[in-house]
């Protein structure tokens, strides 16, 4: 079991099954909706993934995925596709151990910005890597 929750602590969730794709984003919705250079994510099934206490303020980041962060202090939380409905990406850095989930890629790469240098030797993928 995977647990987690913002910053302010009002929204928690847990994540049961087997978590994939823990991966670093460096897509530009990633970068301008989490403020920062690049963000960890990774997956689970959405039936494995439950929201405990609060409510996360959900929001369109484009004509096919939905964002979810804390109303309260700002931590963005979650990511849902349309093209993948049965699943949900989740901030890895949201976990109370982040430690947990390690990054096994990078995706975006193609876009990244100029002044990140990678020194982790993750394989990384021009765009988004192919679904299986």
């Amino acid at each position: 079991m995977l647990t987690g929750g913002c910053f302010c602590g009002h929204v928690r969730y847990e994540a049961d099954g087997e978590p994939f794709h823990p991966s670093i984003c460096h897509c530009t919705m990633c970068r301008r909706t989490a403020g920062a250079p690049m963000v960890a994510w990774f997956t689970v099934p959405q039936s494995a993934f439950r929201i405990m206490t609060g409510e996360p303020t959900r929001f369109a980041s484009s004509g096919k995925a939905m964002r979810s962060f804390c109303p309260r202090c700002g931590t963005p939380l979650t990511f849902e596709s349309s093209d993948y409905p049965d699943e949900v990406d989740i901030t890895t850095a949201s976990l109370d151990d982040p430690e947990a989930m390690p990054p096994r890629d990078h995706t975006h790469l193609a876009i990244r910005l100029s002044w990140v240098k990678l020194a982790d030797r993750l394989p990384g993928y021009p765009d988004a890597r192919t679904h299986p």
